[in-house]
């Protein structure tokens, strides 16, 4: 299924290979589609990759857009201007407006976000 036809219907089950990759490198994989107003997320993260750099720049230098997800595999730290909160695989997950993840262990997370809010941090990531 395409990621236009994923927007436009009722019901549905997406493939993370469904989804266009939005940002790729150094073994990050972010594959991301609007779904309505919403936009799925599925995150692929090697150990060690730290994604505060990447979002430097932006408001705190954390990423403010709020995702609600649950974590497949993996340990990661969130960092967030009040201090750190470890999250491992099996735990769902709700992380507000002010965050940057780096992976404990290579992890992978599906994370649903308000579409416009994460297009923003994408384009800024891609240096946009």
């Amino acid at each position: 299924m395409s990621a236009s036809e994923a927007s436009t219907r009722t019901m549905q089950a997406i493939d993370r290979t469904d989804l266009p990759v939005a940002v790729e490198g150094n073994g990050v994989e972010f594959r991301t589609a609007r779904v309505g107003d919403m936009s799925i997320g599925w995150m692929r993260l090697p150990a060690g990759a730290d994604l505060r750099p990447a979002v430097a720049g932006l408001p705190g230098d954390l990423c403010p857009c709020p995702h609600w997800g649950y974590l497949i595999s993996g340990e990661l730290v969130m960092h967030g201007a009040d201090g750190a909160s470890t999250y491992e695989a099996g735990q769902a997950f709700y992380w507000g407006p002010g965050h940057a993840p780096e992976a404990l262990t290579d992890c992978e997370y599906v994370d649903f976000s308000p579409s416009e809010e994460l297009e923003a941090v994408v384009r800024h990531i891609r240096g946009g």
